[in-house]
């Protein structure tokens, strides 16, 4: 079956056909390293994973493109404000990006550029758009000419004449206030740098366009990022490059927010939750498996239950890994994953009926299990690693395995070590037929929220 994906610019479905043969190329726009990341930003980047992870398993070699903003207004509001380099700034956060996104099991991009370190390549595709036309110089700032190209606002299906173009401080000049800002003219103690047309600083949407450019060409497959970002930014990086002469995106691919109280969750609210604090209180696998299971655009309203749910759903899938492993040691992924997940994952990556199968094959595992059918447990097994690994949430993984690299990960051996403690004073105490104290044990340790089970290998503890 043929991968199928939302377009934003067709508004529907359609089938994906790479530009070259096997290969998949795919620009996701990244963090702006203004703050800290929250659940909100990360959500964008576990999406995007997980896309490039099937394109991956269906045979595509993909290359990944992720940007880095680490110069823009409110970078240097902060800056100012704790009297710190700008550049101080936006490295700290980009550091905490990353870490959010290794934390959380994202793979790296093939590149991650920063607006910074392109200056050259923004300043030929200026020079090349006043050349055409599109362009123009005004008080040192650079204006790209909105009328000029008649294929604007097509992404958002807007209409020029009911335009009201966001602007800045300082954008002074303008022909036509929806014009927007490429370039924006040097002020005292802010960071600059020179070009033909005076020194200044690039505007967010520039970046983009020169980026893809140089990394991915004139044309490439995928352009993602969060529908927020749809307009402005995505459709000045539209006009930008097509004027320029690029054919740049031919698909168009927009996640949905993490919202909290019904609003997008966001620093300036002050609502945000952010992944620093909550991979101390939730285990990352946890997390990956709450943001990046539902639907990429699906709204997601977050909730203290709601992550308690996503755990409880993805102990039980580690659980029946856990007692397979026990009974039969580790088991390999099966090559490949089954039918009905792959065309759930074909079709616009529909994770929520995907997951579904996996649940599905786990209850079979059980099942096969209690009927001691080892080879069919086995089997079982090896489908839903198969199936896991694609999502990024493979428990035997070595990224989610390998041993005390998270806070959680050490949380729940030290928590493993006091349940055993118990459960050998629970076993002594059914040795010497003190079974009045073993129960007592027992539904203590299940009023604490601790699922006992006895095997013939020895009792076993999962949340309950």
């Amino acid at each position: 079956m043929t991968i199928r994906l939302y377009d934003t610019s067709a508004r529907q479905i359609r089938d994906f056909t790479p530009l070259v043969p096997g290969c998949v190329s795919i620009y996701l726009c990244g963090a702006t390293v203004q703050a800290a990341p929250h659940i909100g930003h990360i959500r964008s980047g576990l999406n995007f994973d997980i896309m490039r992870r099937w394109f991956a398993h269906r045979g595509y070699d993909v290359t990944f493109v992720r940007n880095v903003t680490d110069i823009d207004d409110k970078i240097i509001k902060k800056a100012d404000e704790q009297g710190r380099p700008w550049w101080s700034i936006g490295y700290e956060n980009e550091v905490a990006f990353n870490a959010a996104y290794d934390a959380l099991g994202c793979l790296r991009p093939t590149y991650e550029p920063r607006a910074t370190g392109h200056i050259p390549e923004m300043i030929e595709m200026m020079r090349g758009l006043i050349e055409r036309g599109h362009a123009y110089a005004a008080d040192g700032n650079v204006y790209f000419d909105v009328r000029s190209f008649p294929e604007y606002l097509q992404l958002s299906n807007q209409e020029l004449d009911h335009l009201r173009q966001p602007s800045g401080e300082g954008e002074t000049g303008k022909r036509d206030q929806r014009d927007f800002a490429m370039w924006k003219a040097a002020r005292e103690g802010e960071p600059s740098w020179e070009t033909p047309w005076g020194r200044g600083r690039p505007g967010w949407h520039l970046e983009c366009s020169a980026m893809a450019h140089k990394y991915l060409g004139t044309a490439f497959d995928i352009h993602g990022g969060g529908v927020d970002l749809v307009f402005p930014h995505h459709e000045n990086e539209i006009a930008q490059a097509k004027a320029y002469g690029d054919d740049f995106a031919r698909y168009w691919s927009h996640n949905a927010w993490v919202t909290m109280s019904g609003e997008k969750m966001s620093k300036s609210l002050g609502n945000s939750v952010l992944v620093s604090e909550m991979v101390k209180r939730w285990r990352p696998i946890v997390l990956r498996y709450y943001l990046g299971t539902p639907h990429y655009r699906s709204m997601i309203e977050y909730s203290e239950e709601a992550l308690r749910e996503a755990e409880s759903a993805f102990a039980r899938i580690e659980g029946f890994v856990q007692r397979v492993v026990e009974k039969a040691g580790v088991v390999e992924p099966a090559d490949e994953v089954p039918l009905a997940f792959a065309e759930a994952m074909d079709d616009d990556l529909g994770v929520p009926q995907a997951l579904a199968i996996v649940h599905t094959t786990v209850r079979q595992g059980n099942s096969a299990l209690t009927a001691d059918d080892k080879e069919a447990a086995v089997a079982r097994l090896a489908e839903v690693r198969a199936m896991l690994g694609v999502l990024g949430l493979d428990p035997l993984d070595e990224r989610w395995s390998g041993g005390g690299t998270d806070r959680g990960e050490d949380l729940h051996g030290v928590v493993d070590s006091l349940v055993r403690l118990v459960l050998e004073q629970r076993q002594a105490a059914r040795t010497r037929k003190d079974y009045a104290t073993a129960d007592a044990i027992r539904d203590q340790l299940q009023q604490s929220g601790l699922a006992i089970e006895d095997t013939p290998s020895g009792p076993r503890w999962s949340l309950s």
